[in-house]
């Protein structure tokens, strides 16, 4: 990588940046998913993946996420047999879905109310609308 260095394991990269104090800045993973996801069995190929990407944001608009994202992008397509990556991001995450498209994923949908991570000052569950992004092991340059 040429702007930031990593610490690779088998499903993720942890991020430090170049020229910096060489602190963990982000880091991205993903897990194999069963293609098919009624597969009871295990039969079907692990040859989906969901990445998860964070930037501490004194980074954001540096490069770094992009960055750190194609490389893995490209190693889970060439060393762990990928043949489907997709992401979600909430739809006011305007700087995740860049990287989404940048990273040549095309979006799928949007689940309204689809998934809740954060709670209301009340206590209930707050619902956010999601985006699906997604690209083919045939897509990726």
């Amino acid at each position: 990588m040429r702007k930031c260095s990593g610490v690779r394991w088998d499903s993720g990269l942890a991020l430090s940046g170049a020229g910096r104090t060489g602190k963990v800045i982000g880091e991205i993973d993903a897990y194999p998913e069963h293609a098919e996801p009624h597969d009871q069995e295990g039969d079907s190929p692990l040859d989906t993946f969901s990445p998860c990407w964070m930037l501490n944001k004194t980074y954001h608009g540096e490069g770094y996420a992009y960055e750190a994202a194609h490389a893995f992008f490209d190693y889970l397509f060439r060393e762990k047999g990928a043949r489907r990556i997709y992401a979600y991001t909430e739809d006011y995450n305007i700087s995740s879905q860049r990287l989404c498209e940048k990273l040549g994923m095309r979006r799928e949908g949007l689940f309204m109310e689809f998934v809740s991570f954060v709670n209301n000052p009340d206590g209930t569950p707050r619902y956010e609308n999601t985006y699906q992004y997604a690209i083919l092991k045939k897509e990726w340059h």
